[in-house]
This record gives structure tokens, sequence and C-alpha cells, in this order.
């Protein structure tokens, strides 16, 4: 029994586990309150759980062929040797591509994501590892991560910042030859800033992480790493340096020597710094002469188009921060550094624009999107004398986000290794209807469990009277249609579209005999006060007669949650302002899941929508010229006719059989279509071929 313990174990401290639905099953199997009890975090689990307990439920339910079953797996996995890397370029040992991101997105229990940046940078790592790529990943180790969602009587949304005991968390602290903590320092003015290491294994990749509560630190220091995006401008130039220079130095602490730098965004782009201080002092040269040296192994990733979404950081706290950095570390004087960033080249300006410095210093350029990569080259307007701006699409890690039924039907239709099956999406077709009929109806009855599970819960812990949880039974419908908007709540998002002619969509939710119901879910930021109106406009509206339990706003919107909705509806509802989606990705997550896309065309559905594939809400012509007002109008209007005449009769328009046909017909043409071209697995191999490994 010992064994199968250590078994646990092993597979607990590899993020492997977090695409892998037959682990999550064997620990709810176990125990499935100590399971959510532990935020789903193994670790804990295994560290708190009884061990005599463990082994007999282990005995008891015959689970033992099962854990080894997906050990031996896991340990196949680890070995690699036929992974795309290794088949069509070389075997190597080593990182040769280095991967900077404020945040990562990987599982609920680590809380060091706030949304679709930190989810992108997960997948990313995870495609990495399934891909073979040899990449490592740099990121901050945030004690209170991004906060808890509470939902007062008020309706209003607070925060709760809770801490993570990292100890009991899958990461581990990286030690030196004396077996203390090894650290990395960066001068500031008049002091020293520390930070320890932790390592995270993400299937066959490491991910480094970088942590200042520590002794060497004062209160304030220590503090650098406490929130995801907390506090105010300066605490943001401090995380930045750590991210970018500190990212450096944990290299340069590990041995590592990467050909090639991807800075996910701005945060990180002090790495350019530090790399050509680096090259200037390793080779005897210039500043000029290293700067350019380092330019054509440097990658930048935007994924903002507008640039009131771009770090900019005050002369004076750069000057405070990089006087004498420029002077004494790269020979220059503080105007040369600061002019690193600006693209206007004006003298006289008094910012710096972290995606400019990201900008100057990088060779390879890319939006997320295709539309985002016209309006970036728009926005930049870069020389013709230099590399342009080019489109990477986004994509989701797809076996992260796929349910234990949806993956059971993959499973019997193409075998246990169904995902490495060559161009498996084009087999969709294949598929009985019935069987992927029964996949929703499986999926969709999950989520609706889920949903009144969550309400339990919370009426337990506020002791709830008892005829509210009689009403619980009541809360949306296992059969009726399911429309999900979960994601990101900012204004530009317009998470209360639907809600614009409420006599319009209360006839809609009214009809017995074609049901429809609604799935909110979503943060606001704490400083968004216009996104905490939205989350509030939608909790009243849920309360009231004639959308009661038809309207279910979930709270704490994290990776958990965000997997059982994308797998549980059977709509993916998503309506920015065009076009200020740069990408977007919750919607990707539903397709291997059989949920259909009904969006604005702005991000990737610009790209994914056809008649076949799902269904668009139209927009005005020259929109962005137009009033929001009036774009509200127009846009509201086409999505409440889509869904009347389209959707809601595509849905429930049955054949003998109960099943769909028109339905059913886009379905297949989504996942056919879509399922693969847009995962980080096609994403990745696009940045390895058209830059990691163009870099020289």
């Amino acid at each position: 029994m010992q064994e199968i313990l250590n078994q646990l174990k092993e597979l607990s401290n590899n993020l492997y586990w977090t695409w892998n639905n037959d682990f999550n099953s064997i620990f709810e199997e176990i125990n499935s309150d100590y399971w959510k009890w532990s935020s789903k975090n193994p670790v804990k689990f295994l560290d708190s759980i009884n061990r005599e307990y463990l082994f007999d439920i282990i005995e008891k339910k015959n689970l033992r062929f099962r854990i080894h079953n997906l050990y031996r797996d896991y340990r196949k996995y680890m070995q690699g040797g036929d992974t795309y890397f290794e088949k069509k370029f070389y075997k190597t040992g080593k990182p040769e591509i280095c991967y900077l991101s404020a945040e990562y997105g990987m599982t609920k229990c680590l809380k060091l994501y706030s949304g679709g940046l930190g989810t992108l940078s997960g997948d990313h790592m995870k495609s990495a590892s399934d891909l073979g790529i040899p990449l490592v990943g740099i990121g901050l180790a945030y004690m209170y991560g991004y906060f808890t969602q509470v939902i007062g009587d008020d309706k209003r949304q607070s925060e709760l910042y809770e801490q993570s005991d990292f100890e009991r968390l899958p990461m581990k602290l990286m030690l030196d030859e004396e077996y203390r903590p090894l650290k990395i320092s960066i001068n500031l003015p008049g002091r020293k800033l520390y930070a320890q290491i932790w390592e995270i294994n993400v299937g066959r990749v490491k991910l480094y992480m970088l942590d200042t509560f520590v002794d060497e630190n004062n209160v304030e220091d220590k503090r650098v790493t406490d929130i995801l995006y907390g506090g105010e401008t300066e605490k943001r130039i401090l995380q930045e340096i750590l991210l970018g220079i500190g990212g450096m130095r944990v290299l340069e602490a590990l041995g590592i020597e990467p050909k090639a730098f991807h800075i996910n965004e701005g945060h990180s782009a002090f790495l350019t710094f530090e790399r050509i201080k680096n090259t200037m002092q390793k080779n005897g040269i210039s500043f000029k002469e290293a700067q350019e040296y380092c330019y054509y192994s440097n990658i930048f990733t935007t994924h903002t188009p507008v640039p009131a979404g771009i770090d900019i950081f005050p002369r004076w706290m750069m000057e405070k921060y990089f006087k004498s950095y420029a002077e004494e570390e790269l020979i220059i004087n503080f105007e040369q550094l600061f002019r690193m960033g600006d693209l206007s080249g004006n003298p006289y300006s008094d910012s710096f624009n972290m995606a400019n410095l990201a900008i100057n210093n990088s060779n390879f350029i890319n939006g997320v999107s295709k539309l985002h990569g016209e309006i970036a080259r728009k926005m930049w307007a870069l020389p013709e004398t230099r590399s342009q701006i080019v489109s990477i699409t986004n994509g989701v890690h797809t076996k992260t986000y796929l349910s234990g039924e949806s993956e059971k039907l993959y499973q019997k239709a193409f075998g246990k290794d169904w995902i490495n099956v060559g161009d498996i999406w084009s087999r969709i077709s294949n598929l009985q209807e019935k069987d992927l009929w029964d996949m929703r109806n499986k999926n969709r009855r999950n989520l609706v469990s889920f949903v009144r599970e969550r309400k339990s819960d919370k009426l337990r812990l506020s002791h709830g009277q008892e005829e509210m949880f009689s009403e619980i039974k009541d809360i949306l419908d296992e059969k009726a249609l399911t429309i999900g908007f979960a994601r990101r709540f900012a204004t530009y998002k317009r998470g209360t579209l639907i809600l614009r002619d409420l006599d319009r969509l209360k006839k809609l939710l009214s009809d017995e005999n074609r049901k429809v119901q609604i799935v909110f879910s979503g943060k606001a930021h704490p400083k968004d006060e216009g996104g905490k109106n939205l989350i509030s406009e939608i909790l009243n509206f849920a309360g009231t007669n004639g959308f009661r339990n038809k309207i279910v706003f979930i709270d704490n919107y994290d990776i958990d949650v965000a997997k059982q909705l994308v797998s549980g509806c059977d709509i993916w509802l998503n309506n920015p302002r065009r076009p200020l989606e740069a990408s977007g990705t919750s919607g990707m997550k539903v397709i291997a899941n059989g949920g259909i896309n009904f969006s604005i065309l702005d991000g990737w559905w610009l790209e994914g929508y056809t008649e076949d594939t799902g269904w668009q809400i139209r927009s005005p012509e020259n929109d962005d010229k137009l009033p929001d007002e009036v774009v509200n109008e127009f846009e509201s209007k086409s999505l409440y006719d889509t869904l009347e005449t389209q959707i809601i009769p595509a849905f429930y328009d049955r054949d003998d059989n109960g099943i769909p046909g028109k339905w059913m017909k886009i379905m297949k043409g989504s996942i056919k279509n879509l399922a693969g071209n847009f995962s980080t697995e096609r994403m990745v191999k696009e940045y390895h071929e058209l830059f990691y490994s163009k870099v020289r």
C-alpha cells in the first residue's frame, strides 16, 4: 500500500493531473467532501487525510489498479520520446525557450491568475509539455493571489484575500548546496530586494516562481508578491522589475541558458535590460552591440487592442529605480534608457510604456488573433525598416477543459490515447448523433447538479432556513436550453446586454414548451465599479419574478467553475464592444464539449464563425464610429432575433428519436472545424515554427 501512496504523491506534485479526468475522479471517489475541502489540492488532501481511512477506501473501492494504471501512463508520458519536437527537430535535455508571464492559471488551488491572460499562460505551458518543447516558465508566487469574490446581501461584490500555504501546494522550494532556500537579489534605492524560488512541475516542463516573503526583506518589500495586480503604480513597477530582471537572475542561479525569450504581455519587458547587461559583461561589448545581439532572440506577444491596457510608468518613478542601473550596469545615461519606452520619437515624453520597451527590443512581435494583429499594426505603425507585427491566434489546452463525460465518448470511439490520434477532429462526423446528444445531456445535467450543490453549500454556511433548501431543486432545468456567460466583468464585455429588453427576455424565459435559462459567472476588478454594477444588475434580475431560478449567477469564478460551465452550457454567449476583445478564449473551451458559440464577430470568433459552426450577433456598419447606445440597441436586437428565430428552434425541433437534427449538424461542424484550430497545441506549434526555431 505504501507503493500506491508514493505513486499518488508523485502524481500530486506534477500538474499533469490538472488535465487528467481520471485523477480527479479517483480523489472524488476516495472522499468527495474532503476533495472539495482541499480546493482540489491533492498535496493538501494526502497530507491531511487519515492513512488508515485512505488505505481502507482504496481497498474497498478497488482503486489500487486504477491508481497504478494512472501512474504508469504518467511515467510513459514523462519519458517522452515521440513528441512533436523530438520527431520534427531533435532531442535535448535543456530548456531553450524562456516564457515569462505575470500570471499563470493552471488549477483551482494555485491562485496565481486572474483571468484569460493567466489561463492562456497556463495552457501554453501545458501544450509545451505535450509537444516536448524545451521551455521553462518564469512568474511570481503571489501569497494571496487574486481575490476570492464574496457577494453580500446587498448583491455587491466584495473581495476576500486568503493566504496560500505554498508548503502544502504542488510546488517545491528550491534549495542551494547547503540546503538553504535559493535566493536572488536586485538592487533598489538604498536596499536590496530578495526573493526565493519555487519550482512547479507542469508535465515535462518547469515553472519557476519568485516569492519576496523572506526574512531579508522589510515589511513593504515582503509584500511585493502579496497580491496579483494589487496596489498602486509603484507596487506594480516593483513586481515588474522582479519578474523581468529577477526572472533573468533566476535563470542564472539555476544555470539555465535559453536561446529565446518570450515576453507574454509587457509586464516582464524589463528582462530586456538585464539581458543586454549580461551580454555586455559576458562578451565585453558596448550597450548598442549587446542590444542588437539580444534583439533577435526576444519575442513579444501583446494582448491589448487599446493603449489604456498597457502599463505606463512616470519619468520620476523610472528615474528612481533605473538611473543608477542605466549608468552603472548598462553604461548609458538615463535618457537613453528612458527613450526605450517610447516609439513616437518625442524627446519630451514624461511616461515610459512597457509595450514600447518590448517592441523596441524584440524582433518577433504578435497579436493574438487576425483582427487584433491588424489593430496592433495600426496602433503602433512600426517603420517598414524593421520586423512587423504578425498574428498568432490564441487557443486553449483541450484536455484541461474537457469534461469526464466528453472524454468518455472520445475514448470509446477513438481509443484511450484518442487525443494523439492524427487529425482526430475530422473523425467527429463518424460519431453517432445519439452518442453526441447523450454527451450534451449528461454535461448539462452535471452543470445543473453543480449549481444546486453550490447553492446548498452556501445555504449551509449561512445557516439558511429549511424551506430555502427545498427550493434548490427548482434552480435551473436539466433539459432546458442553457446559455452561459462567464468571464471577467469589464464594462466593454457588456455582461448585461441580454437584459436590455426585459419584456422580450421574460417572454423567452417563460415559454414552458421551449425552456431557456442563463448562467452567469465572473469577477470584476476590485477598482472597477462599472463591472461591479453589472454583476449587481444581474443578481437583482435573477431574484425577481419571471427570472427566478432561470437566471443564475455563480460567485467566485475560477478554473473549476469554468470547467463546469464550458462543459454544461449549450450556448456560449460573448458580446464585447467590437474591436475591444483582442482574442477571447472562454468560447474555445466549450467546443470539444459540444457547446456552440453565439458571439459578436470580434477576436477569435471572426475567424471561427461560419453558418456551420455557430451563430453571430450582427453589428451595424461602421460600428466603431457610432455611439455606444446605438450599437447596443442594434446588437441586442440581433441577439434576441437570433435566439428567437434560429437558436431556440434549432434546439427544440426534434426527430422521432428526440434528437435536434439542425442543432447536431452545427454542433458537429463546430467540433470538427474549430476544436483543433483553436487549441494551444496548434498555437504553440506556430510560436515554435514562426519564432522559437528562427532565433539566431
